[in-house]
C-alpha cells in the first residue's frame, strides 16, 4: 500500500495529462489539415506521441529495476523533463480551451491583432514554466513568523528559532546554494537552529555533504531535527541520525529534550516521518512535560490535529513544499498538495496549540517553483 500510495500522484497527474495531450493532439491536427499545412499535420500527430512515450518513460524511472539501469543524474533530469513537459501541457491545453472559446474576427486589421494576441498567448505556459525553474526556484527569502503557544512563559517569548526544511540536496540544488542559504540561516543570528527533513531526495544524493554544511549552522542552543519521509525511502534514517551526531546535529528520533532558557524550559521533541493511512504519534504523549513548554518537530504536518489533543503548544512541519507550483485565485491556493492535507503552507491555529508549515528549499520531481518561494523560516515563540 505505501508503495503504491508513492506511485499514485503520478499515475493520476500523468493520466490526466496525457488526456489533455491528446485533446491538444486533435486540435491542433484540425488546424494544420484545415490550413493545408505542409508540416504542421506531420508535427500535431508525431510530437504527442513522443512526449506521452517520455512522460511515460519518466514514471517508470520511479520503479527500482529500471530506475537503477540509469544514473541517478540522467534519472532525475529525464524524470524533471517528463514533469516539466507535462506542466507546460496543462498550460497550453487551459490557453487552448479558453481560447477557443473567442469568436475570431473578420476584418484583416482585427486579425492581424488576434493572431499576435493568440502568439502571447501559447507562449505564456513556457514563459511561466521558465520562470519557475530559473528564477523562482532560487528565490531563496527569510520568512519572519510569530508562533503563538498557549501558556508560553515570560523568559520564552520572543526566543527566536531558525528552521530548515526538505532541503533535497541533490541534481536540482547544487552545494552552492545550500551553502547560501545555510548564510542566509546564520545571519538571523536564532537561539536554535532545526531541521525538519528531507535532506535529500534520492539515495544517491550526497548525504554527507548536505550534513557536513548543515553542521556549519549556528545557534546558542545547537542544531535538532527530524527526519522526512525521503531519509526513510532511501533506508538511511539510521545512518543520517549517526552522521548527524558526529557533526554536532541531534536529530530526535521519539525523542525529547529540554532547552534551558533563564528560569524556563523548552520541552523540543521530535519524531520520525509518519505517512498517511496509521494512526499518529502514538506513544508520543509520554515526551511531553508538564513543567516546559512543549515543541514538536514533525516532517508531515498532518500530525496537528494528533498533536493537539495531546497536549503539544507548537509543532513546525514541512514535507508539502508550499505546493511548489501553487496557483492563487481568490486567497485560495492551488496546487497537487491539497488533495493530500489541508495544512498545506503557513500558520495554521487551534484553541491549544498551533503549527508552522514551511516551504522549505529543494524541489522534487521537477526543478520548478511557481508561487511557493523556498524560504528560511525565522520563528518566533510567543504567548496565544
Amino acid at each position: 500500500m505505501e508503495r503504491l500510495g508513492r506511485w499514485l500522484p503520478d499515475l493520476i497527474v500523468i493520466s490526466l495529462v496525457l488526456l489533455m495531450l491528446f485533446q491538444l493532439r486533435k486540435w491542433t491536427t484540425a488546424w494544420a489539415a484545415a490550413r493545408s499545412s505542409r508540416w504542421g499535420r506531420p508535427l500535431a500527430q508525431i510530437v504527442p506521441v513522443l512526449l506521452a512515450f517520455w512522460l511515460l518513460f519518466a514514471l517508470v524511472l520511479r520503479s527500482a529495476r529500471v530506475g537503477d539501469l540509469v544514473d541517478t543524474w540522467w534519472r532525475s533530469w529525464i524524470r524533471a523533463g517528463g514533469l516539466t513537459a507535462g506542466l507546460i501541457i496543462f498550460g497550453l491545453f487551459v490557453c487552448a480551451l479558453l481560447w477557443r472559446r473567442i469568436p475570431q474576427p473578420f476584418q484583416p486589421g482585427r486579425r492581424r491583432l488576434f493572431l499576435a494576441a493568440r502568439a502571447a498567448v501559447y507562449a505564456a505556459p513556457f514563459a511561466v514554466t521558465g520562470f519557475g525553474m530559473f528564477i523562482q526556484r532560487r528565490d531563496y527569502q527569510v520568512r519572519e513568523i510569530d508562533l503563538p503557544m498557549p501558556g508560553l512563559p515570560r523568559e520564552l517569548q520572543g526566543l527566536r528559532l531558525v528552521q530548515l526544511s526538505d532541503i533535497h540536496l541533490s541534481p536540482f540544488l547544487s552545494e552552492k546554494d545550500l551553502l547560501h542559504v545555510i548564510g542566509m540561516a546564520n545571519e538571523t543570528k536564532a537561539n536554535i537552529a532545526l531541521v525538519t527533513g528531507d535532506l535529500i531526495s534520492n539515495p544517491d544524493d550526497p548525504l554527507d555533504a548536505c550534513l557536513r554544511h548543515l553542521s556549519t549552522l549556528k545557534s546558542d542552543a545547537g542544531i535538532w531535527g527530524c527526519l522526512g519521509n525521503h531519509e526513510a525511502y532511501a533506508n538511511v534514517e539510521a545512518y543520517t541520525a549517526e552522521a548527524g551526531a558526529r557533526l554536532g546535529i541531534r536529530f530526535l528520533r521519539r525523542a525529547n529534550v529540554g532547552l534551558r532558557f533563564g528560569g524556563a524550559t523548552l520541552n523540543l521533541a521530535g519524531i520520525d516521518y509518519e505517512r498517511r493511512g496509521i494512526p499518529y504519534l502514538q506513544g508520543a504523549e509520554e515526551l511531553l512535560r508538564p513543567d516546559a513548554a512543549n515543541l514538536l518537530l514533525s516532517h508531515n504536518p498532518d500530525v496537528f490535529e494528533t498533536a493537539a489533543d495531546q497536549g503539544w503548544q507548537g509543532v513546525l512541519s514541512g514535507h508539502t513544499h508550499g505546493g511548489q507550483v501553487n496557483v492563487e485565485i481568490l486567497h485560495q491556493g492551488l496546487n497537487v498538495a491539497r488533495f493530500f492535507t489541508p495544512y498545506v503552507y503557513g500558520l495554521y491555529r487551534k484553541p491549544t496549540s498551533s503549527i508552522y508549515v514551511t516551504r522549505g528549499i529543494g524541489t522534487i520531481g521537477m526543478p520548478v517553483r511557481l508561487g511557493a518561494a523556498p524560504e528560511v523560516a525565522l520563528i518566533r515563540l510567543c504567548a496565544s
